[in-house]
């Protein structure tokens, strides 16, 4: 059985080569260190099937559908590019599944055949959801064990999937998540922008007005936006988004993502868009634009907005003077450091006049 060893490795003809410089916990007791060692890489789906079937005898006690896994609807992740990509229990999900719902068969055909899964497919993309949604739902409320993929990533996001998720939701069908690979994630995590907070916007329209109206309220908000485009409409989106962004703003252009050749190109909106203005890229391409900055500070406490007062008045300030100062000088509104200094000096402070009272 494969043991991955989250150490540096090297690939030499077709082997990986585990370099490990901690000591083995086997050898310790004879105070000696890992050698070099090769691992081979299987160039099929072995390994994780054996894994899969001693699983199922060890782990599930009756390796059958009935006890392993549950009748519902399972959304189930699969890889974005790198076959290897996907997970132990989404294997076995399609492998027990009676059917599966493929955005394309053609492709998701080359996935099953990697791991020996040879559950029957049938094709659900958005041309024809509606009217494969009633047999399909008709054949959940039998029981039976149904899983849903697309060509890449998980299902229901800015894919196919969404409406009959909602509708097994709507009669009690249990909904499943199989949780993997995410082009978004992906992208986000390995961008160098801000992962604190980050906005999920998809594509964008086709009509150009809404498109940039889109645009316009992306780039006011101070989370990082997230977009898929198509590499053919790539120049467009910079075209557009440098415009309503501004060129200064920071982006990240991740492109084919897990596969030989993944690329993220960092810089400005304006570098971007100068350097796809003559050259379309290949590939999938997710676009990563950093929020807009908070020049708003954040507004001192009443306690520091009330000690600041004593101090300028301690310095002969008058309670007016002390009020247009501290206002100034913070975020605060000037109305409401008017209040507090009526709170604390009540009668000795000058009405506020009309310029004084603008909030």
């Amino acid at each position: 059985m494969l043991r991955l060893i989250s150490r540096p490795f090297a690939v030499t003809a077709g082997f990986v080569v585990a370099r490990s410089f901690a000591p083995c916990p086997l050898c310790s007791l004879r105070n000696r260190r890992f050698a070099p060692r090769f691992v081979r890489v299987s160039s099929s789906a072995s390994d994780t099937n054996a894994h899969l079937q001693q699983q199922q005898q060890h782990g599930n006690g009756d390796s059958s559908k009935s006890s392993s896994v549950s009748s519902g609807l399972y959304l189930v992740a699969t890889p974005i590019g790198n076959l290897e990509d996907i997970t132990l229990r989404a294997i076995r999900i399609l492998k027990f599944a009676d059917i599966i719902l493929s955005e394309d068969t053609r492709h998701s055909r080359k996935l099953l055949q990697y791991y020996g899964i040879k559950t029957p497919l049938i094709s659900y993309h958005k041309f024809n959801e509606s009217e494969r949604e009633s047999s399909v739902l008709q054949r959940l409320r039998q029981g039976e064990i149904i899983a849903l993929i697309s060509d890449a990533g998980t299902p229901c996001i800015s894919d196919p999937g969404m409406e009959l998720a909602k509708v097994c939701v709507n009669e009690n069908i249990p909904v499943i998540p199989i949780p993997g690979p995410s082009a978004l994630v992906c992208a986000l995590s390995a961008s160098g922008l801000s992962t604190d907070e980050f906005k999920f916007v998809g594509f964008l329209p086709k009509h150009a007005g809404s498109r940039r109206e889109r645009l316009q309220v992306s780039a006011v908000e101070t989370a990082t936006q997230i977009f898929f485009v198509p590499p053919h409409k790539l120049h467009q989106f910079l075209s557009e988004a440098s415009l309503i962004f501004g060129e200064s703003r920071s982006c990240v252009i991740a492109r084919e993502m897990t596969k030989v050749h993944e690329e993220f190109w960092r810089g400005t909106l304006g570098e971007a868009n100068k350097r796809y203005s003559t050259q379309e890229p290949k590939g999938e391409i997710t676009l990563l634009i950093e929020g807009k900055a908070n020049s708003v500070n954040n507004v001192p406490s009443n306690d520091q907005l009330e000690l600041e007062l004593k101090e300028l008045i301690s310095k002969g300030h008058s309670l007016s003077m002390a009020v247009k100062l501290v206002a100034e000088g913070t975020s605060a509104k000037r109305k409401h450091v008017y209040a507090l200094a009526l709170r604390l000096y009540g009668n000795q402070v000058e009405p506020m006049d009309d310029s004084t009272q603008e909030s």
